[in-house]
């Protein structure tokens, strides 16, 4: 809901005076936080801070505020779009956050943008402009809680007519502040005499620049009108007051009354306009030359004010625009009147359908705002901007919306996607009531009303999901796609969505997939790119977790790149999508690649900082634990699992679809740190009977193969993974099946059944290279990795093949806890290797030495290298070097493979 043009700092005037004294006052220092800069209008404070802002070398973001921005979110919305605009990332995202938020005190929005600036660590820059429209004291104390924390570097630019309800005094008295003052403002005789001379290009007495300039006191907009009045000197000596009646009043008759009358009638019939642009006022003036016009007025200073470096875009000066509406509101109200609407219908034609509506809202025409929701309020909603929706519909007069079944099913989609579905079972009810009786009564709109059913039913449908009805939602769905035809709103697209949930949670992918793909085609059609996005998003997760790993990127690049060609608004957020981002993150992670995986992965974290919906917590923190157990992150990772297992089981009413197993994975996570009670005290507390979804049922029944083979109870492992095998692999669970391969591979090699226990793995190999799973194989345990180094199959040329015996050669290296983390697996994998312990030990080309044998001690403590040091008493190389002449010796390359041989041998005990 924010127009790009208010971040547009104006362009500056080459002929404007340079106001070096004053430049060098606003350069920031070290102790800086805040430049004030305080002065009646017309003063020259946007003209001063633009010119300072254009030599400035630093990042600089700027906001031109108006009245409509004395609200807390579309304030804190506009500064942190201010910074998205002028290049801050992740400043996008925690902007669309706050249209989310429902703490009005919007702490955490305001806490993510310092932390945002904080990581970011460039010197800032933040202008704000007609600071004075701010009067609400709720952005008054947001604003000094920001300023209070603001980040070494950042200084923030304040240009307000009176000065702020802030703590100024304190801030003085820290050194915080940089006042400037109408005193400091206004023109010295020397800086008077170059705005008559250079700027306005007029030759005036020397006695005629001293008299106007004591008369204004150096108020630039009072001289600027003198030399428009056109006759330099006897206007020096006419009466200009500071009162902003006077200046009108001197505007239209000095400045609009010596117009051409061409020129005039245009000022007069375009000052309805808010911005200005050529197209605009062609079409509300019914002519053709407004470009021109345009120009014109430029390059005669007539208070017109560029927002681009292209001369597309104007704005007038406020006090100018103020004047021209006084003007012919009083003479023309009926003129005035219909070039207002003009300017909206045009608004509304041309894709500004937002700031149409704020014009609507401001001239309080409800009828109008009421036919405007009823026609462009799906496009709206389903574009993301449901929250705004809602604002409006809650502006409406009561009666206006009781009696309108389109703007109540309006409410109830936008209370939907802003995943408040706890309110919706009555207000369905009170709409079907609505609508039947205007059917009884033949009412005008019974007909059109008859359509807005599918609309209900497809709701209902969404509402059984969270009860976990299946078969009504199916049912319900079903028959949508039977009346869809006859709807006046496209629903296929979400139609089609729910029926592709409903499909994924029984775990027949294929046709998820394919009403999935309908959901992506018919949204395209639809235009409603935040269903292309949840579709193609989960069409993707589908895809990565049958295997189609090239597949499903190859989805999430298609469908990015069609919503960003059709929805590139860079004066919105940018629309992303849970599954989408989920996916990309597993598949960069599963690709060995973390830093972008963590990319993908950081904007859904700032969903969960700031509250999403309980089904989108769960699958980001089940991604985010997936991404650090990867990393060898484990206690992030359990947090992060166990957060979204509680969810799951919290708020489970809440959510649409049954999330991926949290417990699985935070299973495996406790089996890695060697906890094997707690992983299967974690799988325990969930009941077969739980999981709708067989994929999630699955997920967890081979968590608990690998506890059991943990615990050296194979056989049992065996018995679970046989059932599961042939399932997996007749539906295409191609991700699962590679997972139960390799832990049937190391169930029946703790059997001593070797020969049967390679087959079983080097099946696993070829499926996980068909798919392109990596990371998948290095995640297993110590001694299942040992395995499968062994294998001939890993072992011939390949790209494939040479990345995953590398990724298995350094899983845990690259971690900072991975030296505590190898020792942990080395342990895990001395329980879980009994077939190695009976075979007799080679002996040792060459002994350990004494050192050595120390340094294995300590190795098999758990401690680092840097403790080694330590406690040894010699330099960390030292340690380092002992460890190589360890390695040799004993013919391995990792801690993990160190401690197992040296049991092996003896050196230490089991």
């Amino acid at each position: 809901m924010l127009l790009t043009t208010k971040f547009l700092r104006p362009t500056s005037d080459p002929r404007a005076v340079k106001r070096e004294r004053l430049s060098a006052l606003l350069e920031p220092d070290s102790q800086r936080r805040l430049n004030l800069v305080v002065a009646p209008a017309g003063f020259g404070k946007t003209t001063l801070v633009a010119q300072w802002c254009s030599r400035s070398s630093s990042p600089t973001a700027w906001l031109s505020l108006d009245e409509h921005d004395d609200e807390p979110r579309r304030f804190w919305q506009y500064v942190t779009g201010a910074f998205e605009h002028a290049g801050l990332a992740g400043a996008g995202e925690l902007r669309k956050q706050l249209a989310h938020q429902t703490d009005d005190a919007f702490t955490e929005a305001i806490t993510g943008l310092i932390n945002t600036l904080a990581q970011d660590g460039s010197s800032w820059s933040l202008v704000l402009d007609d600071f004075h429209f701010i009067q609400a004291l709720a952005i008054q104390r947001q604003f000094a809680y920001f300023v209070d924390y603001l980040p070494p570097g950042v200084t923030i630019t304040l240009a307000s007519r009176t000065e702020p309800p802030l703590p100024l005094a304190r801030w003085r008295v820290r050194r915080w502040i940089q006042d400037i003052h109408p005193g400091l403002l206004a023109f010295s005789e020397e800086e008077c005499r170059q705005f008559f001379h250079d700027t306005m290009g007029l030759v005036i007495p020397e006695e005629d620049v001293r008299a106007i300039c004591r008369k204004t006191e150096g108020w630039v907009a009072a001289m600027q009108l003198s030399a428009l009045s056109g006759s330099g000197g006897s206007a020096g000596s006419g009466q200009i007051g500071l009162d902003e009646r006077h200046i009108s009043d001197y505007v239209l008759t000095e400045v609009l009354d010596q117009q051409p009358q061409e020129l005039a009638d245009f000022l007069l019939e375009t000052a309805c306009c808010p911005r200005l642009c050529a197209s605009l006022c062609d079409s509300i003036r019914s002519a053709g030359d407004s470009q021109e016009v345009l120009q014109k007025l430029l390059s005669q200073n007539l208070f017109l004010i560029p927002l681009d470096t292209r001369n597309e875009w104007f704005r007038y000066h406020d006090l100018f625009r103020d004047a021209l509406l006084l003007r012919i509101r009083q003479n023309q109200p009926e003129k005035a009147n219909r070039l207002w609407q003009k300017t909206v219908d045009w608004l509304l034609a041309h894709g500004h359908v937002q700031e149409g509506i704020a014009q609507i809202v401001r001239h309080e025409d409800w009828p109008w705002l009421a036919r405007v929701l009823a026609e462009h309020g799906n496009n709206l909603i389903h574009g993301g901007y449901h929250l705004p929706v809602l604002d409006w519909l809650e502006s409406l007069p009561r009666e206006l919306v009781a009696d309108n079944p389109q703007l109540q099913m309006l409410r109830i989609w936008g209370l939907f996607f802003a995943n408040r579905v706890d309110t919706l079972a009555p207000l369905l009810t009170s709409l079907e009531d609505l609508l039947d009786r205007h059917v009884a009564d033949s009412h005008p709109n019974a007909e059109g009303a008859l359509g807005l059913q599918s609309e209900i039913s497809l709701m209902r449908s969404y509402l059984a999901r969270t009860r976990s009805d299946d078969k009504s939602a199916t049912d319900l769905t079903r028959q949508v796609l039977k009346e869809i035809d006859h709807t006046r709103i496209p629903l296929k697209s979400v139609t089609y969505y729910g029926l592709g949930l409903d499909y994924y949670g029984k775990g027949e992918l294929a046709e998820a997939e394919d009403a999935l793909q309908s959901a992506v085609r018919y949204g395209q059609v639809e235009q409603k790119p935040s269903t292309v996005l949840s579709s193609g998003g989960l069409l993707a997760w589908i895809q990565y977790n049958r295997g189609d790993i090239d597949l499903a990127l190859d989805t999430c690049t298609d469908i990015r790149e069609w919503v960003d060609r059709h929805y590139a608004d860079p004066s919105q957020p940018r629309l992303i999508s849970c599954w989408q981002n989920s996916t990309l993150c597993e598949i960069h992670r599963e690709r060995d690649h973390p830093q972008l995986a963590a990319t993908h992965l950081q904007p859904l974290l700032e969903h969960v900082e700031r509250g999403t919906e309980a089904g989108q917590h769960v699958v980001i923190q089940y991604v985010r634990g997936h991404l650090a157990f990867s990393e060898g992150k484990l206690q992030e990772a359990i947090e992060a699992l166990e957060d979204a297992a509680q969810t799951a089981r919290k708020r489970r009413d809440q959510i649409l679809f049954e999330p991926p197993a949290s417990t699985a994975l935070l299973a495996r996570c406790y089996l890695a740190t060697g906890f094997p009670d707690k992983a299967r005290a974690c799988l325990d507390s969930r009941v077969d009977s739980e999981f709708t979804n067989p994929l999630n049922l699955e997920q967890n029944r081979i968590s608990e193969a690998r506890v059991l083979v943990a615990q050296n109870q194979p056989e049992r492992a065996q018995e679970i993974l046989s059932a599961l095998l042939q399932p997996a692999e007749r539906n295409a669970h191609n991700r699962h099946l590679v997972e139960i391969l390799l832990v049937y591979g190391e169930a029946l090699a703790l059997q001593n059944r070797m020969d049967e226990a390679r087959q079983m793995l080097t099946r696993a190999i070829t499926r996980a290279a068909e798919s392109g799973f990596m990371r998948l194989l290095a995640e297993e345990s110590p001694y299942l990795r040992s395995l499968l180094l062994s294998l001939p199959a890993l072992n011939t040329p390949g790209t494939w093949n040479s990345r995953v015996r590398a990724m298995l050669l350094k899983h845990g290296e690259a971690t900072g806890n991975g030296e505590a983390t190898e020792a942990a697996e080395a342990m895990a994998s001395a329980r879980a290797a009994p077939e190695r312990a009976a075979k007799p030990a080679e002996p040792l080309p060459e002994p350990l030495s004494q050192r050595e044998l120390e340094v294995l001690a300590l190795i098999h403590q758990g401690h680092a290298n840097k403790e080694i040091a330590s406690r040894m008493q010699v330099a960390p190389a030292t340690v380092k070097a002992h460890i190589r002449n360890l390695y040799g010796k004993l013919g391995v390359g990792r801690r993990t493979e160190a401690l197992a041989r040296a049991r092996e041998l003896g050196l230490l005990e089991a």
